[in-house]
């Protein structure tokens, strides 16, 4: 009934959402007799404050059209290279008339990145994929909104997770020979169990496996987020956040844990911070500081757009990463694709290079839980095996911003250029296009 209600109010504000965004620009208008009116600048201040908290936010574009290498522009286009029922496999594919370039970018090792499923959308990580296009052909894990995911497609586990990603390894294995991987946060733990199983089966695994700050171990230096999942018992989340899916989206009747409830959630962990943001907005509309503004239009249209997650699989990470400490413990089962239950085993990885990458404020994951993941990976030489924490950096500054790309980012690319071992099998060789373009 509560997802029913919000949607109600959702729907009733819509209205006064569009009246709040017109209002704003007939104040801000010199041209209108509003724009000429005592306090025009505030009143369209206060009008645009109000349609931006009471707008509907939905996915936000990826707008990744071009990214710089050496120097040069070169054109961007994101594909679905695999469109499965609760993700698509996103490919931006880089094309370029330039044959140096052309040869340079063929031979740039393949990332899979592997983005979080945890409440927003994977547009989250836009600033990685744009940096890690410089030196790589890049692949994410686009996850879909659950509501939007009718009942027909089946139910989506963390066990269907784990196996996704064991499905995209294949695909880009099968491309390129080979391929990196990297998981920011939450997948860092089915990453690992997909990486697991492959190398206990006698698959090829990644070259290298790069893990940012998410929770292998939440008992070390557990954060609130921690706290929350592992003082409430499973029964708690699935009677109090656990709600369906109302009759006008196509997933009508799917259980989810609704992503409203979760911004709730994402606010009241630093409520001060937003109301000062959402307060240094205001002013600086009035002093028509429009670089300023438009950051925050940027953060927040991100911010704010936020998916449902199934229930089984939320609830199945709750029970799995949060209180049994299954992968830590050594007694997760995954089911196989055959119904066999297949044990996950990090000890068995023995060719895959290992990185992790932590946030020293990040308060998310807390400090060791990510670089936990090294005690589990007994079988990788030490010598293969790195760790970084980042200074001053929290949860997102380690794949987004400044410390991105300017500390964590080159070591990744140095670690993934270390360990890219072995030529990598291109796909067939195509017939010479008339296009003026290539790609890579």
């Amino acid at each position: 009934m509560l997802y029913q209600i919000y949607e109600a109010q959702r729907n009733i504000m819509e209205p006064f959402a569009e009246f709040a965004q017109a209002a704003s620009k007939l104040y801000s208008n010199p041209l209108t007799p509003f724009g000429q009116a005592p306090f025009s600048q505030r009143l369209s201040a206060s009008y645009d404050l109000m349609y931006r908290l009471w707008k509907d936010y939905g996915k936000p574009d990826w707008g990744i059209t071009t990214v710089e290498i050496d120097g040069t522009e070169i054109a961007v286009h994101d594909r679905v290279e695999i469109d499965k029922p609760f993700c698509e496999l996103r490919r931006f594919k880089r094309f370029s008339d330039d044959p140096a370039t052309l040869e340079k970018m063929k031979g740039e090792p393949a990332v899979l990145i592997v983005a979080p499923l945890s409440g927003h959308y994977a547009t989250l990580l836009r600033d990685t994929v744009r940096t890690m296009l410089k030196d790589h052909k890049v692949y994410i894990t686009d996850w879909k909104n659950a509501r939007g995911v009718p009942l027909e497609a089946g139910e989506f586990h963390l066990d269907d997770y784990v196996h996704y990603v064991e499905e995209f390894i294949r695909h880009l294995q099968k491309v390129y020979g080979n391929c990196h991987v990297i998981s920011v946060c939450q997948p860092t733990v089915p990453v690992l169990a997909a990486v697991s199983l492959m190398a206990s089966r006698g698959e090829v695994t990644p070259l290298t496996m790069t893990m940012m700050g998410g929770p292998i171990d939440a008992r070390r230096s557990p954060t609130a987020v921690n706290n929350l999942a592992m003082n409430k018992s499973y029964e708690w989340f699935e009677n109090n956040v656990i709600y369906r899916v109302p009759t006008n989206f196509a997933g009508s009747g799917r259980r989810v844990y609704p992503g409203f409830l979760q911004y709730t959630g994402f606010v009241a962990m630093n409520p001060d911070r937003h109301l000062s943001s959402h307060y240094d907005y205001f002013k600086n509309l009035i002093r028509g500081d429009d670089a300023s503004t438009e950051a925050h239009r940027q953060f927040y249209d991100e911010y704010n757009a936020v998916l449902d997650m199934d229930a089984d699989y939320y609830l199945e990470t709750v029970r799995v990463v949060f209180q049994e400490f299954a992968l830590v413990n050594g007694t997760w089962d995954v089911i196989a694709d055959n119904g066999d239950l297949e044990r996950v085993r990090p000890q068995d990885i023995k060719t895959t290079a290992h990185f992790t990458i932590e946030g020293e404020l990040d308060d998310i994951s807390g400090a060791g839980q990510t670089e936990a993941a090294h005690d589990l990976c007994t079988g990788i030489p030490k010598a293969r095996q790195k760790h970084l924490e980042v200074k001053g950096a929290g949860h997102y500054g380690i794949f987004s911003g400044r410390r991105w790309r300017e500390i964590v980012y080159p070591q990744i690319r140095d670690f993934i250029l270390k360990n890219n071992q072995g030529p990598q099998v291109g796909a067939p060789a195509k017939k010479k296009s008339r296009r003026t373009a290539v790609e890579a």
